[in-house]
Order: structure tokens, then sequence, then C-alpha cells
């Protein structure tokens, strides 16, 4: 007996689900698994960015999955965060805090601009001071404190005023770094620029912003929301640099598919929220015992360190794939790619060509010109070389 397809839920979505944009991709997704996403009508399409992150093992990875329902049998929540001693948040900090040097206390959050928010207060209370500064086509969350950080203001022009005492300086520019001053609370840099379209950081300018941030007494916020969690083929991407920030900040691929991120900062530093006030941070929903049992998982797997030692060759095969005329150029970062077409036009028509032929892909908040790859680790070789003929086929067709 043939089962009946159920009603198309695109007219309620519309209706009932608040937009972001006015023409949002609007594909309904009837189950995901591995790398890729089934529609109601036998679709299936490559998430070519891990919904922007998140699914860093891919959809569904049977550990995770695995961990989350154990995690349910036991409970779900409990009571605010930090008041109650729960097995999944205490084993994952210690483990986070071991394979990190000298950041062993880990406040979690529900996402990453919740980390950023929760930074930016430390930051305030550790060292009395009110000013930041941040880097130009960053992009660190969305609400009020975080968006206070982006520049130049096409998101956030609407919702000013925004927090005041908020500078900007340029990604890798040695000259700007005389900016960080006395008055400076924090420095919150992307170690690698996302939203910008995947920009390295040039190393000698990574350790002249520690030496000014030390010289003046500000913190270093390092914010690998998108790049940590083995994206850049380490677990953390500051590794590679031979620095440690002050405050690191983590979300999307840190809770595995789940709803979780965290500052993370010496105990010495973090302590400071504990008093005068006494609950100068709180949340209570924050390290959700079913994410974090989630995130737990997901960091155990990538420890084991069979899927980070895959990154280098299957980024190698991305990038000796993706050859055309009309590549202007291909920026990496492990299993971060942002493929410069020149053009944004031409970007949102291989997009479309791409969701049309199985592959979802997307571009940059601050590069529109750049088509953003960011998969599951757990790409194979094979959905790599479907990826990019689709990719490809999309070039030469726009």
């Amino acid at each position: 007996m043939q089962t009946q397809k159920s009603t198309s839920l695109r007219p309620l979505f519309f209706r009932h689900v608040a937009q972001t944009s006015p023409a949002p991709l609007a594909l309904e997704i009837e189950r995901a698994e591995g790398c890729w996403l089934y529609g109601r009508n036998g679709e299936r399409w490559l998430d070519l960015i891990a919904g922007i992150g998140p699914s860093v093992l891919g959809h569904r990875h049977p550990r995770v999955q695995s961990a989350v329902q154990q995690q349910l049998e036991a409970y779900w929540h409990t009571l605010v965060y930090g008041e109650f001693v729960l097995s999944p948040q205490v084993r994952f900090a210690q483990l986070l805090a071991e394979n990190l040097p000298g950041l062993d206390s880990v406040y979690f959050t529900n996402s990453g601009t919740e980390a950023a928010e929760g930074a930016m207060k430390l930051a305030k209370r550790a060292t009395g001071r009110t000013q930041f500064i941040s880097c130009s086509n960053a992009y660190h969350g969305s609400t009020q404190g975080a968006a206070s950080l982006m520049y130049p203001k096409d998101f956030t022009e609407a919702f000013q005023p925004l927090l005041p005492g908020i500078r900007h300086i340029s990604f890798n520019e040695a000259s700007d770094l005389e900016t960080i001053d006395q008055e400076t609370a924090a420095v919150v840099v992307e170690t690698v620029q996302g939203e910008a379209g995947v920009i390295l950081p040039n190393p000698s300018w990574l350790w002249a912003l520690r030496h000014r941030c030390n010289e003046v007494g500000a913190l270093l916020i390092l914010d690998e929301i998108q790049a940590g969690m083995g994206r850049t083929g380490r677990l953390f991407a500051f590794e590679k640099y031979g620095i440690v920030p002050d405050i690191l900040l983590l979300a999307k691929g840190f809770g595995g598919g789940m709803p979780l991120g965290a500052f993370v900062a010496r105990r010495e530093l973090m302590q400071t929220l504990s008093h005068d006030p006494v609950l100068g941070h709180i949340t209570t929903f924050g390290g959700h015992p079913v994410c974090v049992a989630a995130g737990l998982a997901t960091l155990e797997i990538l420890l084991e360190g069979e899927l980070l030692a895959q990154i280098p060759a299957k980024e190698a095969l991305f990038k000796s794939l993706l050859v055309h005329p009309d590549i202007l150029e291909l920026r990496s970062a492990g299993l971060w790619l942002a493929v410069d077409l020149g053009d944004s036009g031409k970007v949102q028509a291989v997009i479309q060509h791409c969701i049309q032929h199985g592959v979802i892909t997307d571009w940059f908040l601050f590069n529109d010109r750049s088509l953003r790859i960011a998969p599951p680790l757990t790409i194979s070789e094979e959905e790599i070389r479907f990826a990019c003929g689709v990719i490809l086929e999309g070039i030469s067709l726009h």
C-alpha cells in the first residue's frame, strides 16, 4: 500500500514562522543523515555547509545520537545553569580543559551570541574598563551587545544606538594595533575571519596582537565559533599560531548539532563573575544536559584524531577539483573554503543551480561574491567529487 504524502507545510511556514529574509529557501526537510538532507518528495541535498557549522559530524551521527538518547533517559533540564552538579557538564568541561592550554573554566551557554555577550561582561568586570575593539567584516552574533562589534553597519544601522565605546580595526593590519590602549577592556577577533570569506590571519599579526593586549592590560577574546571543533584541521585554530587567548568563544560545531555555546577562560578570571555582584551572568537553559551530552560525544570523537587527520587530504581534493577560469580565488582553512566568483549575482545563480541539482551551498555576510563551502568533516571523497561537479557546472552555466 502506497503511503500518501503529507500536505505541504510551506504555506503555514510563510504564515506563522517569523521570516529572516524576503526569500527563504523554504526547502521542506523530512529527515537528515550523514551529509544529506531529504525532502518530502524524494529529493535529497548534500549539505555542503553543515547547517552553517553546527553539524560538524554530519546529521544524526550514531554516537552523538546515542549520547543524546542516554541523557534523555536520565534527566533533561533541572535548574538554572551553575547550581547543580550535572555529570555531562562536568565531564565535558573537564575534557575541554584538558585540551586547552591554561583555559580551565567553562561557562556553557545556549549559543555563540550568548557566549560573546558573556565574554564581554566578563571583560568589563575583570578589567574595570568599558571599551571594546573588534575587526571590520567580522560577525560575533546578533544580540545587541554582540551586534555592536559588527562593522560595517549594513546589518545593524536599523537598530542603532547599540553599545557605545566600540572601535574597529582591520584584520591583519599591523598599524591598527596602536588603537588598542589602556581604555580597552578587550579585543574580540576571529582567529580566521569567517563572514569576510575565510580570511587567514598573518601569524606575525596575531603575535603582535597578543603582545599589544599584554602591554596595555587588555584581554584577548578569540572567536572560534566557526573556526573551532576541527574545522581548520586542528581542534582549535589558534593552536596553529602559537598564541593563547584570555577568553575563547565556542558554539556551532561545539554542540554536535544541538544548541550549545561556551566562553572559556582561566578559573581566576572567570571567578570575577561570581561576586560583586553575585550571579554576574546567569542563564536558564545554557549548558542544557542533553545538548552538553551531544557536545561531549562530539569532542570525544574529534579527539580520536581520525577525522582531523583526514582534513588536509579532503581540503586538497576540493582545491584540486575546483579549478575554473571564472574562479578568481580559492581561499581555504581546512574544510572551510571560499570560492571567489567576483560577482554576487553569479554567486546567487550558482547557489540556486546547486540546490536544483542536490547541493546546499551559501554565501558570506560580508562577502557575497564568494561561495561558502564548510561541509561536515565526515564528508567522503565521492561526496566531494559530486559537490564540486555540481558547482563547476553551475559556474559554467552562469
